[in-house]
Order: C-alpha cells, then sequence, then structure tokens
C-alpha cells in the first residue's frame, strides 16, 4: 500500500506543478522500482557511459548496448537494495570518516589530499562525485561485514587440512638462490693444515655478517669453479642442491650465512641469496611509544605542535616520557600504558606513523608528526628481526580460505536479498 500511495502522490504532485504532459514526460524516466525507491532513466544512462567508458580504456570489446544497459541496471538495483538496507540498519559514514579514507587513498598514492584532488581533476573525475562513491563503498562494506564477515569463521581442521593439501602439491617447487664460497683442504691434509682452513672459513663468515660484499669475497678468497661468478650457484630446487647442504637449506632465512661446513674437499660458506615459493618471512618488529594531541576546535595545528615540542623537551631534559604520556595523551588507550603500543609489525599502523617512526633511531623522540587522529611524537625502544614463516603462511593460507568462504555467502546474501525485494523494471526504458 505504501509503494502505491508514493506513486500517486508523485504523480497528483505532477498533474499539480507541471501538467499532464510534463508529468507523463517525467514519468517515462523512471526505469525501475527498487522498493520505494526509482532509478531514473538519466541515472541508468550516466553508469552505462561511465562503464563503456572504463571498458574501452582497458581495451575490452564492448557487448550489445542492451546487454550493457542490462547488465548495468540489475547491478544498480543490488547496489540500491544494499544502501536501504544499510539505512535501516543505521549504518552511516561520517564527514570524518570520509576524509579519513581519503586522506588513506592520497598516502597511498604517495600524495597529500590536495595533490589527489588535483590529480582527479586532471583525469577529468569530479571530486564531490569521487566522494559519494567512496561513502557508498565504505557505507557497503561495513553492511556486508556485518551481515556476511562476523560469520564466516575458519576452523583450525580446515586451515590443517588446506595446508596438508597444498604441501603435498607443492612439495617439490621451493626454489633457493645460492651464494657459496669453499676454503678447500688438499687430501691427506696435516691437522695443522685443516685448522688454519678452518680457522679462514670462520673469519670470512664473520666477515659476511658484519656486512663484506659475498660476491667481492667469493671472487677474492674461494676455491669454488664458480668463484669469478661471484660464487653464484644460481636458482635450485631441494633436488639440485648438494646433499652437503640439503637439510640446511630450507630452513635458511633471506640473507643468512651458514656457518662453515666441512666436507672431504674442505669447508663451505653458504648464504641465501634469494627464496621463491614457501619463502621464508622475515619481518622487522618495532617498539614504540607515542603521545597523542587531537585538534578541535580550541586546539588547533599550531597548538597542536606547541604542546608536543613543550613535551618533547621536558622528556629530553629528563622528565619520564610514560609519566607524561598518561598525564597528556589523547590516545586513552595507549596512554594507561605510558604511550605504549608494544611490538608492532610492518602495516600495523597509519603511513605517516611508520615512515617516521621508521626513520627513528633508537630511544630518540621524533617531532611532531601529523597523522589523521592529531599530532604525535614517538619513540623507538627497540627493533627486532624476526622470521614468522610458520606464522606467515598460516595466516596467509587462512585469508585464503576466509575470502573465498566470504565470496560465496556473499553471492548467496546478494541473490537472496536481490529474490526477496519489490523491484519493478520498465523493459521499454532499457
Amino acid at each position: 500500500m505504501n509503494r502505491i500511495i508514493l506513486l500517486f502522490s508523485f504523480v497528483l504532485a505532477c498533474a499539480a506543478s507541471l501538467g499532464g504532459v510534463a508529468c507523463a514526460e517525467t514519468l517515462d524516466r523512471i526505469v525501475a522500482v527498487v522498493e520505494d525507491d526509482v532509478i531514473l532513466s538519466r541515472e541508468l544512462d550516466q553508469e552505462v557511459a561511465a562503464v563503456a567508458s572504463r571498458l574501452s580504456s582497458n581495451n575490452v570489446t564492448m557487448p550489445p548496448e542492451y546487454v550493457l544497459r542490462k547488465q548495468v541496471l540489475e547491478r544498480m538495483i543490488v547496489d540500491k537494495l544494499q544502501r536501504q538496507l544499510a539505512a535501516r540498519s543505521g549504518i552511516q559514514v561520517s564527514d570524518e570518516m570520509l576524509r579519513s579514507s581519503v586522506g588513506d587513498i592520497a598516502a597511498r598514492n604517495n600524495m597529500s589530499v590536495e595533490n589527489f584532488k588535483q590529480e582527479l581533476t586532471r583525469q577529468g573525475m569530479d571530486y564531490k562525485a569521487f566522494e559519494d562513491n567512496l561513502r557508498n563503498e565504505i557505507i557497503i562494506n561495513q553492511l556486508r561485514g556485518r551481515e556476511i564477515g562476523s560469520r564466516i569463521k575458519v576452523t583450525d581442521a580446515e586451515l590443517n587440512h588446506y595446508m596438508e593439501t597444498q604441501n603435498k602439491a607443492g612439495s617439490g617447487n621451493n626454489q633457493y638462490h645460492l651464494g657459496h664460497i669453499l676454503i678447500s683442504i688438499p687430501s691427506g691434509a696435516s691437522a695443522g693444515v685443516i685448522q688454519k682452513a678452518r680457522d679462514k672459513a670462520e673469519r670470512i663468515v664473520a666477515d659476511l655478517r658484519q656486512g663484506a660484499d659475498f660476491r667481492e669475497t667469493a671472487i677474492s678468497e674461494s676455491n669454488d669453479d664458480n668463484a669469478l661468478k661471484g660464487g653464484d650457484l644460481g636458482w635450485r630446487n631441494l633436488g639440485q642442491i648438494p646433499t652437503l647442504f640439503a637439510d640446511l637449506v630450507p630452513r635458511m632465512t633471506q640473507g643468512e650465512v651458514s656457518d662453515p661446513i666441512r666436507s672431504p674437499s674442505g669447508f663451505h660458506v653458504i648464504k641465501m641469496l634469494e627464496t621463491e615459493g614457501s619463502a621464508h618471512h622475515i619481518v622487522t618488529k618495532t617498539k614504540v611509544r607515542h603521545i597523542l594531541v587531537k585538534t578541535n576546535e580550541l586546539v588547533d595545528d599550531a597548538e597542536a605542535q606547541k604542546r608536543l615540542h613543550a613535551l618533547r623537551q621536558r622528556i629530553e631534559d629528563g622528565d619520564d616520557f610514560a609519566a607524561l604520556a598518561r598525564a597528556h595523551s589523547d590516545d586513552k588507550g595507549s596512554a594507561i600504558n605510558g604511550g605504549s603500543l608494544d611490538w608492532v609489525s610492518p602495516g600495523a599502523l597509519v603511513p605517516p606513523f611508520e615512515e617516521a617512526m621508521n626513520k627513528l633511531e633508537i630511544n630518540r623522540i621524533s617531532a611532531p608528526v601529523q597523522t589523521q587522529f592529531g599530532w604525535h611524537i614517538i619513540q623507538v625502544l627497540g627493533r627486532e628481526s624476526q622470521d614468522d614463516s610458520d606464522q606467515f603462511r598460516k595466516d596467509k593460507v587462512r585469508d585464503e580460505i576466509r575470502k573465498r568462504k566470504i565470496e560465496e555467502e556473499t553471492e548467496l546474501w546478494l541473490r537472496r536479498l536481490r529474490d526477496e525485494a519489490y523491484v519493478e523494471i520498465d523493459a521499454d526504458k532499457l
């Protein structure tokens, strides 16, 4: 009944204000009724033109126009149904959230927000339309996260089964790029000669671990046939690696130099130059703390920086960072811990913060740094590199399974949403 009243009221309004002919012309522009909303011919034309432009720029063969219009209209219907459901669910995107998202996109493109706006204009894109599309995308993502993502679980049994299957299918696919140095010993060498060769090999290992160039060292010190190639053994799978090294190599991390390995030929030194396949994943974690000052109606950028400069000077004069963080930081979650964010992995923090953090020497305090959250001073307390290959692999597999399940569930959910909705299409307008 509400739907009939809506259209009937619209007709009366048209008749009163525009006259019968204008009203009929206006009604003709309705391509589809979607619940209590409509899609106009003008909206469809604009979206079809945008899609056609993208297809053309990507050198994709254009389908017949009626097919393209039908596909685009169907997508618009499903999009509108999702936005209607989001509105009924109270999902909204604040202007602050939108600005933050624009800032993140600009940062990922190594641009300021202003430069990003200029680039959109240069490419012929309307910034207001970009914001509207971004807001719509955020709303739909939040809706899907609530309706679908929150229900998707990946069990340990699924994870283990997937990994076992992948291991069986790709157990011989790992590739290793190795460097090799040989300190040879003659056949029947005395204990003194062997010890001298061992000492030389250990000295070479120590030098390499201190940063000596492997290629130069191999050329000057190695007795191997590949010495003049910088000791480069090239890429090999496990079956192509000498038995002497076969057990060691899979456990090595990229850049790692082995201890001297004894064989009848002498002492070998191996360096893992690169890996492919189930490569080791090395991450550098940073122990960091900060003090945040947010901007608002009373605290502008200049005032926030002034406060942080003063706090930084107090710390350098001997005041305790943790105590000042507890008293002054606007990040209440970390403030109670003295500003500590504990150990963080790459990508865990917003780009401007992480970039400044990565440039800091240990125990040094940064100048004020601006992010979407406000202004910070940052102190790095430590760094450590860790081989988290196993966890990285598990996380990657879990993410792969989760994405697959979300895709499957999203398709079913959208189909149910479409099938259960009231949608009426005027085929003559296509």
